[in-house]
């Protein structure tokens, strides 16, 4: 009995781009190889079948029925290996195998946290370089990151997960302005509102079991690290995660006004995507990350 060839993936993914592409000529392009080459791929696939599956008709090459089912059949499943098989890839085409770049929706968190720690991970690892690209898009599975940080985004991809911070907000104001006051503060003295956080207040006033009347609205910025010189050095107020002014209140550069923390219910996330270039390296900056959050949340909750 004479043995059973084995199915070409190259050849069926020649034939869908034929499919596809209605000649020959096209799919060579499209594939990055001659037509020749197609040509052969497809003989090889109608002697697999002992069928036909294109018609030649001038320079188009027209599906048989036989040719149509199968493409049918097949084109998404490839399209799916293909995909999947791309965004999994482990890049090995990075120049530097000891650089990690780290996306976050947190500016904020990456500019009073992050960085300022970061000598201290590049330090422990031998001398590592991390890239952090800020923004508040969602990430595609074609971005080039290992670990995104977030709290309000998700990955669609495989990767690790860890929750490294449980979302406290507390009322800060500069020293002299919180001094010997407590929460009749927030009638007489403005409050600053962060527009790219609007759910802070809300979520805030509800915790503290407040109103919107019972605060004097102040001035509006996009990010809380635009709105934190002007409360350091103001006669204002501004509810914000206490993770981001730990070190502000450490310094005496600002005060937490007494009996306005809250919890909002959000928590910070790292991920390590599996497709990641440095895998075992972005798996340890979570867990740096991690301990480093877990260290600041025991401060805020002794106090120091």
């Amino acid at each position: 009995m004479a043995e059973e060839k084995d199915l070409s993936l190259n050849a069926v993914r020649a034939f869908v781009q034929v499919a596809r592409d209605k000649t020959v000529t096209r799919a060579s392009k499209t594939l990055g190889i001659t037509q020749s080459s197609v040509s052969r791929h497809i003989a090889v696939l109608e002697e697999y079948f002992g069928a036909k599956l294109l018609e030649r008709r001038g320079r188009q090459s027209q599906l048989t029925d036989f040719g149509r089912l199968f493409a049918d059949a097949v084109a998404e499943p490839l399209e799916t290996i293909l995909f999947t098989a791309m965004r999994m890839r482990r890049r090995g085409d990075r120049k530097d195998a000891n650089r990690l770049v780290v996306r976050t929706s947190l500016s904020t968190f990456a500019y009073t946290l992050l960085i300022p720690n970061l000598s201290d991970f590049s330090k422990e690892m031998g001398g590592v370089t991390v890239d952090v690209i800020s923004t508040l898009s969602a990430p595609a599975s074609d971005d080039s990151f290992d670990v995104l940080l977030t709290r309000d985004l998700t990955v669609s991809e495989p990767a690790d997960r860890w929750d490294f911070y449980d979302e406290h907000l507390v009322c800060v104001g500069s020293p002299n302005c919180v001094a010997g006051r407590g929460l009749e503060a927030l009638r007489t003295t403005p409050m600053i509102a962060v527009t790219s956080r609007p759910d802070i207040l809300p979520i805030w006033l509800r915790g503290m079991d407040l109103k919107t009347s019972d605060i004097l609205s102040g001035a509006r910025y996009d990010h809380h690290y635009l709105a934190l010189p002007a409360v350091t050095t103001g006669q204002t107020l501004l509810v914000t995660p206490y993770i981001i002014v730990a070190d502000l209140i450490r310094q005496c550069l600002l005060d937490v006004l007494p009996g306005s923390r809250a919890p909002s219910g959000m928590q910070y996330r790292a991920y390590a995507v599996d497709r990641s270039g440095n895998p075992d390296l972005a798996r340890a900056f979570c867990r740096w990350l991690t301990r480093l959050c877990r260290k600041k949340t025991e401060e805020e909750s002794t106090g120091k």
